[in-house]
């Protein structure tokens, strides 16, 4: 009895030891599908960076533009009391 369970354990043993066997093949998938996830992570971080920068750059633009319509407005608002001063004259 003690033979049969000895030997059917180290079976078992085998068993697990053979099925969870990684070969080198299936370590260089493992590294090779790693090294183009951190491709991509080191990609969309660029992206991300670049579309910070296009951000940065388009609020300053609005901004500029912004101080444009107000010079603008200003101008309009000195016009038109210019203009009602001499159409009263």
């Amino acid at each position: 009895m003690k033979k049969s369970l000895l030997v059917i354990s180290m079976m078992l043993a085998l068993a697990i030891v053979v099925g969870c066997y990684a070969t080198k093949g299936d370590l260089e998938d493992v590294q090779a599908r790693e090294m183009a996830m951190e491709a991509k992570v080191d990609q969309a971080a660029q992206d991300a960076q670049a579309a910070k920068a296009a951000a940065y750059e388009a609020m300053l633009k609005a901004e500029e533009a912004e101080k444009r319509a107000e010079e603008a407005e200003k101008r309009t608002e000195e016009y038109e009391l210019l203009y009602q001063k001499s159409m009263k004259k």
